[in-house]
């Protein structure tokens, strides 16, 4: 596979998994995209990148929401955003055993002097976020029929299907916390067979995934969001709302494949939900 193939099948499940309802977090933007000035709540999940952190800042200090949280315990990506944060930021500071709410929280308190009115730090994985942050709404009293969730690019697709199977009603509105593409490196373009060292991501955002991760993650989504006994919807485990994943996605997935074997990421049995 070429260097332009494997950056456009790479940029074909990106596009598809992290979606953005709306090109920011304002007021004028969420009026015209679904009716209201305000969501009730914006949701940070703590699964991001760090980027993550300025993406909710920017939304606080707009007015995006009436209630802002970040969800988040410790669950696989835990460690390496404390990590992260220590090596970029290392004026920022959390416990060694932080969960993922109190690593965001004390960055957006550092960087920009903000809190969030809720933390959620129960949470393990995709799933028991969405339950336990409904839960922490319900057990607080907070109104919540429309609801900005911002996502890890590679999970957004995810979280927002998790969210229709427990909250149906519930208006929700994407914004996955960035929106990144590779492109070859210069030369590359002459390698027949390609690998991952002959593409590089493009401005990449603050914390970014490293890009084997980073694939890592897009290629361990699309078996999950596939609607059939080894997924994660209603054919399979159940743990989510169906989701239309496009031909154009699945054939991707399947040439990355054949092209990368061995980064399709599997479920951490650690994190799992119990029951």
């Amino acid at each position: 596979m070429t260097a332009e193939q494997l950056a456009a099948d790479i940029n074909e499940l990106a596009g598809f998994l992290g979606p953005r309802d709306v090109p920011a977090l304002t007021p004028d933007a969420l009026e015209g995209a679904v009716g209201t000035r305000r969501a009730d709540v914006m949701a940070l999940f703590g699964g991001s990148i760090l980027a993550g952190g300025d993406v909710l800042a920017d939304a606080m200090r707009a007015g995006a929401a009436r209630t802002y949280v970040i969800v988040g315990g410790a669950g696989h990506t835990t460690e390496a955003l404390r990590a992260r944060v220590r090596e970029l930021c290392p004026d920022v500071d959390f416990a060694d055993g932080a969960p993922e709410a109190d690593v965001f929280a004390a960055y957006l308190g550092s960087r920009y002097g903000l809190a969030a009115d809720l933390l959620e730090r129960a949470s393990t994985n995709c799933g028991n976020n969405v339950t336990c942050l409904l839960g922490l709404l319900a057990e607080r009293g907070v109104p919540c029929e429309s609801l900005v969730i911002a996502q890890d690019a590679t999970m957004q697709r995810r979280m927002e299907a998790g969210m229709r199977r427990e909250a149906p009603g519930m208006r929700v509105v994407n914004y996955a916390t960035y929106a990144v593409r590779v492109e070859p490196r210069p030369n590359a373009a002459a390698r027949a067979e390609a690998s991952l060292d002959d593409l590089r991501i493009v401005d990449p955002p603050l914390g970014m995934w490293e890009l084997p991760r980073y694939v890592s993650l897009l290629m361990g989504e699309v078996p999950r969001l596939t609607d059939d006994e080894g997924g994660y919807g209603p054919r399979g485990r159940g743990y989510i709302a169906h989701v239309d994943v496009p031909a154009g996605v699945t054939a991707a997935w399947g040439r990355l494949r054949e092209a990368l074997p061995g980064l399709v990421r599997v479920a951490n049995p650690a994190f799992a939900t119990l029951g």
